[in-house]
């Protein structure tokens, strides 16, 4: 199949990515009105979608991930590519049973009753067919799509040769995400993904953390019948939670059911350990029952101890209406840039939370979205490389959340269901703690001891700022005196070769070498020191 072939793959990649990149820069010299680029974006998106969809394979994943950066990349373009589905048409099935026959080592009726060769469903990384067992058990038989691996391969080399054009010659925003970082992530995560003893590993994790679970199904998996390319679990009927007509039916009201999702995510992103990365409709169903059935955990992100501490800070904060502590929590996150104001970022979540949601109704939600992306973007915070599949995890159930409950107002759902957890798992004292320090009792004193010590803070600050001006200017001096170095040297080389004097061409030669690769380890420990000199700040 030509979209398979190795070239034709990167010429389709590399030419889309360098016309985007001439366009870009033509609207930048010819100052294009705002109007016109709005126009230029989107027509970007639908190109970039037209190649997406004709590529597939991994770079369906990608262009996904970059549809949930709205914090950094225009709302036209965004608009244009925020439904990507990883839905591929399925592989010819006698390839899918020459990968059953080379991994199981033996012919499937030994150990398959029966098996549809009718995919069930198709991704880019792998297909899911329903069989059944010789004990006559149900299963979901995930295999890997044929010639995938070599697919995914070209695409990270396309991918890399993107990110060091990017890295060298697009300037790219102060506190802009880092792509070099960005693509070390989602190569992790995607040769997790093609590993299925990976994701037997994960499901086992999330089968164990749920095992005493009444609200949560996991299936339950064959080992004996798993490979790194196949990957047998028990089949499990269930209904979308998106599907609104078919969950009426069920004993259980939306609300509950709402509550219920939270009540199951909302540990996975606040506790130590992993969190399901890729919670779309079609990996969360529900039984007849009533639980919540989690499915496919290819894609599973991580929490260290040392974040999901901030994260728990962060929505007492929120509970307990204490923005200035919230502030500080996103802050020690990393969400803030560090020209960012305190206290404006604090009046904006103030008056974000109280938001009235019966406003919705008379409002334009298209334009509303719109004006949130160039709010969002305009404002001095990101979105670090770390938590962008946290980001994704956390905006996929908040979709299907508001789906189910479209009424419910976000926080009355979730304030109980954290308050439970809190009672069970967290320190219910530093909550309590939180709600005294949002009183006005409490702000008035606070606001005084901060008075008193703020002549104390901008000497600090004074010394702090002088230290990195003096640094700053010693990289300069240095770089400036090296440049002249340069300079004297490639004039002696000429001199030297103009007088033919094979002594002096040789020492100029040698000085400009010497300058030059001083001058190239300077600019590089200005550039490291300039890079994360906003996380010394803070």
């Amino acid at each position: 199949m030509k979209t398979k072939n190795k070239l034709f793959r990167m010429y389709k990649v590399l030419s889309l990515a360098f016309s985007i990149f001439v366009q870009i820069y033509w609207y930048k010299w010819t100052r294009k009105p705002e109007a016109e680029w709005g126009k230029l974006w989107a027509s970007i998106g639908k190109r970039l979608r037209k190649t997406l969809f004709e590529l597939e394979g991994l770079l369906i994943k990608v262009g996904q991930f970059i549809s949930i950066r709205s914090d950094l990349l225009p709302a036209a373009f965004i608009q244009e590519i925020q439904d990507l589905t990883d839905k591929v048409p399925p592989s010819d099935w006698n390839k899918i049973h020459e990968i059953l026959n080379a991994e199981w080592g033996f012919e499937l009726s030994k150990k398959v009753l029966a098996i549809e060769q009718d995919a069930i469903a198709s991704a880019s990384i792998g297909e899911v067919y329903k069989g059944v067992l010789q004990d006559g058990s149900a299963v979901a038989i995930k295999v890997q799509r044929p010639e995938i691996q070599s697919i995914v391969q070209t695409d990270f080399r396309t991918l890399s040769i993107l990110i060091w054009f990017a890295d060298h010659f697009v300037p790219i925003p102060k506190g802009f995400i880092n792509l070099k970082v960005l693509f070390q992530e989602l190569k992790q995560v995607i040769e997790r993904e093609l590993d299925f003893t990976k994701e037997k590993e994960t499901l086992l994790y999330f089968k164990n953390r749920y095992n005493e679970s009444d609200d949560v199904r996991i299936p339950a998996v064959y080992p004996d019948l798993c490979t790194s390319k196949v990957l047998v679990m028990e089949w499990v009927e269930g209904r979308r939670l998106t599907d609104i007509g078919a969950v009426e039916q069920l004993d259980v009201s939306r609300q509950d059911l709402a509550r219920r999702l939270m009540k199951i995510f909302i540990p996975q992103w606040l506790e130590t350990g992993m969190f399901h990365a890729d919670p779309h409709p079609g990996n969360v169903l529900v039984s007849r029952e009533g639980r919540i059935i989690l499915l496919d955990f290819g894609m599973a992100g991580e929490i260290s101890k040392k974040d999901a501490a901030a994260f728990q800070s962060l929505i007492e904060s929120f509970l307990a209406k204490n923005y200035s502590k919230a502030v500080e929590c996103l802050s020690r996150l990393g969400f803030l840039l560090p020209e960012a104001d305190p206290r404006t970022i604090e009046r904006l979540i103030g008056e974000w939370i109280t938001f009235d949601p019966a406003q919705l109704k008379e409002m334009d939600l298209i334009a509303l979205k719109l004006e949130l992306n160039d709010l969002i973007t305009a404002l001095p915070i990101q979105v670090p490389t770390r938590f962008v599949f946290l980001g994704r995890s956390f905006m996929t159930i908040e979709g299907i959340v508001r789906n189910l409950a479209p009424d419910e107002e976000l926080l009355g759902l979730g304030k109980p269901v954290f308050t439970e957890w809190l009672n069970s798992h967290g320190n219910k004292w530093s909550f309590i703690w939180r709600v005294i320090q949002s009183q006005p009792l409490f702000k008035i004193f606070h606001s005084a001891v901060e008075f008193l010590e703020t002549p104390s803070k901008l000497e600090q600050l004074k010394e702090s700022e002088q230290r990195r001006e003096f640094k700053f200017a010693i990289f300069e001096n240095r770089k400036k005196q090296l440049f002249q170095l340069i300079l004297i040297g490639l004039i002696g080389v000429v001199t030297g070769y103009y007088l033919d004097d094979e002594l002096i061409w040789q020492l100029s030669a040698g000085l400009t070498g010497v300058a030059l690769a001083g001058y190239g380890v300077t600019s590089y420990k200005l550039g490291k020191w300039l890079k994360y000199m906003p996380e010394k700040q803070r």
